[in-house]
This record gives structure tokens, sequence and C-alpha cells, in this order.
């Protein structure tokens, strides 16, 4: 199996697309790096700031729509999504454009400066009314989750036989790639042993809440992106912060914002080992996939020293 490629499209297809697309004049498209999985473009419309995606995989933009209104409408500053459609085999997006810069791209003063937002933020999102909602797992646009229980969807996610998605195939890995089975093996079994820790609690997560997904003008925190929402244990956000950001107070900090909201933290540690394996065993295969090496054996390491089983 060969690396993923986001999909191909040049900035002329672009400028091209949305001359077709708008009635009014558009200026300053520009190709942005970043984005694993979709193709990303800026450009100014009337005056204002727009973000341009298109993405390959089936799953298309429509549950950001969706998401996004659901967050701001609850006070939760979360990326605007104008639109969403097709354009020949490709599905796209047309967003507000935030300003300001990666986090992870800030210096580390800055970063630390802007964690207890980070937390709060991140806090805030965990804490939306999901109403009447059901199941874990991945959301659906109705607003409810896909599986009827965290272990449900940790088997169906984690299971050889998936189609129509970006793991379709992808225990060819195992063949192709760095990916070992036997450490998969040794790291799924960990995560079904903690994850009835982590079974009880059902919060909407982000679940990619990494500092390339939070903005910042270097004097607060902008914009929150790119959300993969499942419905869980919202210690899993608090794990994705902590590894990206490993030399910050991460886990002191989300702890004391927490207590601020309410939220309680029963099983603390054992929920965080969950979730860390429930991350870090969908990391290995990313990277794997993505032919980062580098990544994959860092997060291996890291996972084989947390228990000894």
């Amino acid at each position: 199996m060969t690396a993923y490629e986001k999909p191909a499209l040049s900035l002329p297809e672009a400028e091209r697309f949305l001359e077709d697309h708008y009635s009014a004049p558009v200026e300053k498209v520009t190709p942005v790096d970043g984005g694993n999985l979709s193709r990303v473009f800026f450009f100014d419309i009337g005056g204002e700031g727009r973000v341009l995606r298109f993405s390959d995989l089936p799953q298309g933009f429509a549950l950001q729509h969706v998401m996004s209104e659901r967050l701001r409408s609850q006070g939760v500053n979360y990326q605007r999504f104008l639109e969403y459609g097709t354009f020949g085999t490709l599905t796209y997006s047309i967003a507000e454009r935030i300003e300001g810069t990666m986090l992870i791209n800030a210096p580390e003063g800055v970063q630390r400066d802007l964690l207890p937002a980070v937390a709060e933020r991140i806090t805030r999102l965990n804490r939306v009314e999901i109403g009447d909602s059901h199941g874990y797992g991945w959301v659906q646009t109705d607003g409810s989750g896909s599986y009827p229980t965290w272990r449900d969807y940790l088997v169906d996610f984690f299971g050889d036989n998936q189609t129509g998605t970006f793991w379709e195939n992808w225990t060819d890995l195992f063949r192709t790639s760095v990916l070992e089975r036997e450490v998969f093996d040794e790291c799924y079994a960990r995560l079904m042993a903690y994850s009835k820790y982590n079974e009880p609690y059902r919060f909407l997560v982000h679940n990619d809440s990494h500092p390339w997904n939070l903005l910042t003008d270097g004097r607060t925190l902008t914009g929150l992106l790119d959300g993969n929402f499942i419905y869980g244990d919202f210690l899993i956000d608090l794990t994705i912060v902590e590894r990206s950001l490993p030399s910050l107070p991460v886990t002191a900090t989300f702890r004391a914002e927490y207590e601020k909201q309410g939220l309680l933290l029963p099983d603390f540690e054992e929920r965080l080992i969950g979730a860390h394996y429930y991350k870090g065993l969908d990391g290995l295969r990313f990277f794997a996939k993505m032919g980062w090496t580098p990544a994959y054996e860092h997060t291996r390491d890291y996972l084989l020293s947390l228990v000894k089983g």
C-alpha cells in the first residue's frame, strides 16, 4: 500500500472553480500547506477571507457544516462553515478564514501562556449540550453516535473489514509498511483492557484537538478547526494535546479546567491510559500509511512504555 496522497488539485483549477462558483470577483487565491487529507486554498471575496477545501474521501463535509452551527450556537468559537458540495469526483467546502497562525508554530512561551485558553476552549466543546441523542463513536449528521457502546465502536474502528472509508484495506499495511502486527495486537489488547474505564463517559470529543487545529494571533486563541467528532470520554482530547505539546503542563492545566467546569474525574489515570491507547493505536496505522516512520516509531515506543500489559 502506497502512502496516501490528498487530491492533486492545482492553483489554476481552484481559480477556475471559484470563478465559476461566484458571480463576484475572487481575489488572492493561494494554496496552503497543511491539511493531511484535503487540498486547501485561501481566497478573498467581498473583502472577507475564506477557506476552500477539496477532499476525495467519501464522508464529505456535511458533518462539519452541522457541527459548526451546533457549536457556535452554544458559544464555542469554532470555524464557521458556509457551504459544501461536490466537484467532479471530489467534495468541497467553503468556510470563513480565521485570522492567526497554527499554535504549533508559535514560540513555546506563547504556547505556554495560551494553554489555559486551550483547555477552556476544548473543555467547553466537550460540555456542549447533546440533547436526547444516543450512541458512541462517530457523530452522524442527525446528532447521534454510530454505535451502541464505546466498545462496539472500538471493535469496528480497528476491525479488518472496512469499506468506503480512509481505512479500507488498512491491514495491507502489515505487509507494505512499517506497521508491525505484534505491536499492533499488543496495543489493541491493552486498549480493550482499559476501555472499560472510558466506557461510561459520553461527551462530544473533538478527536483531533492538536495545535495544528488551534489558531492564535500571538495574544489570544482565535479559533478551533477541523473536528473529527465522536462521542466518548472527554479525556481523549486531553491526551491529544498532551502528546503534541509534551514540554508543557497539559494534564495539570486541563485538570484545573475540568474542576472549574464541574467535570468529575473518577478513575482518571486508567481513563487516561485508555485514551492514549485509542489515539496512539490509530496514530500507528496513520503514520504507517502516510510513510512517516519517525512518528510511527516514537508513538510505538511511547505506547509500549505505558503499561506492562
